[in-house]
């Protein structure tokens, strides 16, 4: 195929698969990369199996869409602070029995929204559910990434690392990040995370916190080292409720790539094919082992600067990632990589997450002063954060579960008690427009307020 053909399928929004495509996947694989093996790295996984899980579930998605939507699934950052405590509290096999629950979830959702439409959704999971909890998640961890960054276990019990040299590590580490974040161009500032775990590991190098015996001791292929889930219940409670924050703000990221090819993906394949796809391919790799998959904003990023168009770029993305995670001495170098760089990189991350909690208060113009948003808001962020539980020795709900579960019920109790207009602010809402650029700032018919573009919506992992 020539060149200007290539270019001329890679940027049509059909699925065209074609061997001459394969460098372009490698590239998607590449912005994805960073994201996707430091998951694992962070939460005790096996990144091999991310690889693969990453791959796999990507092609499912594809299956289930029809390769109608140029995305690519991997490990989902939303799930790192429970699947910290899972595995230190019940083990990985009965943690991976709560993350494929969470991919259940997904699939019930999706087939609610298919029944019932997004705002029935939106009516039992508001703003003002969603968002603490998803503050909940960013901060019931937080100790555990400065922990880290000072060269501790996550519990903070031992010393891995000398205090000094571990805050250096980190804090070049963070920096780096953020440093390009702001001010790198181009690729680059797709992935910023790799970059700040590349410059911390190099610094690492030179004060010998590195040790390559493992990379020498490790076969160059292997198979990825699989695990299958142990149920758990109280794993599945705990879990469960973290599932429904990135549920819902997949409805954004399905937006977010309509907006950059021009396609309604709400329409076709439905935003509940695609939700169903989500849930299947993180239920497939817990069955496997991995994370949560969900879908890239980096890789949307990557699409919008290249214009590549075609999902089959994405098939090659996922093919590669499977063939990497055969490649055992990947996981050997990755496993290399200290502490105080991961340290360094979550301190930034649990704060992340709980901004985009904040932000979902904010972007609703909510009056958290209103009783009624007040209470709801209390109870999720002081049982999550303070650590309350509920039940005996045998069993107990606490944590993000118990917090979700909190909220979701305070929300339905106190709409009841309040009436139909209860939670309502007074504030004008807006909805996303049918026609991005053209209807923007419109009235929506049968709507309350205005309707806004896809690009308005921020998508989170």
């Amino acid at each position: 195929m020539s060149e200007s053909n290539l270019e001329k399928v890679a940027h049509e929004s059909d699925y065209h698969f074609h061997p001459a495509e394969a460098l372009l996947g490698a590239q998607m694989l590449f912005v994805a990369f960073g994201a996707l093996v430091l998951v694992p790295l962070l939460t005790g996984f096996d990144p091999n199996v991310a690889l693969f899980t990453a791959g796999a579930g990507t092609l499912l998605f594809q299956v289930i869409t029809r390769g109608q939507v140029p995305v690519f699934l991997a490990s989902s950052f939303a799930f790192i602070p429970a699947m910290i405590y899972g595995a230190q509290t019940w083990g990985i096999p009965a943690t991976l029995s709560g993350l494929a629950a969470a991919g259940l979830l997904y699939i019930v959702l999706s087939q609610v929204v298919r029944w019932r439409g997004v705002d029935f959704l939106h009516r039992i999971l508001p703003p003002v559910v969603t968002g603490p909890v998803i503050m909940v998640i960013g901060l019931m961890l937080a100790g555990v990434g400065v922990n880290l960054a000072m060269g501790k276990t996550g519990d903070g019990a031992a010393e891995l690392v000398p205090y000094g040299t571990a805050l250096t590590v980190a804090a070049v580490s963070l920096l780096t990040t953020v440093l390009i974040s702001l001010r790198g161009g181009g690729m680059l500032r797709l992935v910023p995370i790799l970059a700040g775990v590349a410059v911390g590991y190099v610094l690492s190098l030179f004060m010998g916190l590195v040790d390559f015996s493992t990379v020498r001791d490790a076969p160059w292929f292997a198979m990825p080292a699989f695990v299958t889930p142990e149920w758990n219940w109280a794993a599945v409670i705990f879990i469960l409720p973290v599932a429904i924050a990135p549920a819902i703000e997949h409805f954004g990221d399905v937006l977010a790539i309509g907006s950059v090819t021009g396609r309604d993906y709400l329409e076709k394949p439905g935003i509940h094919k695609t939700m169903l796809g989500d849930g299947l391919a993180t239920s497939l790799a817990a069955l496997f082992g991995g994370p949560p998959n969900t879908t890239y904003s980096e890789v949307t990023g990557a699409v919008a600067l290249t214009k590549t168009f075609n999902p089959a770029v994405m098939t090659w993305a996922a093919i590669f990632a499977i063939g990497l995670a055969f490649i055992a001495k990947i996981g050997a170098l990755l496993a290399t990589l200290p502490t105080p760089v991961m340290g360094g990189i979550l301190v930034l991350l649990f704060g992340a997450i709980t901004v985009v909690g904040i932000n979902t208060l904010v972007r609703a113009s909510e009056d958290l002063m209103q009783p009624r948003n007040l209470i709801i808001v209390a109870l999720v962020l002081v049982s999550g954060v303070g650590g309350l539980s509920l039940g005996g020795e045998a069993y107990s709900l606490s944590g993000i579960g118990l917090a979700g579960i909190l909220g979701v019920v305070a929300n339905l109790v106190l709409r009841s008690a309040a009436g139909p207009r209860a939670g309502r602010t007074g504030a004008k809402r807006s909805w996303p427009c049918r026609s991005p650029g053209v209807d923007a700032g419109r009235p929506v018919p049968g709507r309350r307020g205005r309707c806004r573009t896809p690009l308005s919506i921020p998508t989170r992992r």
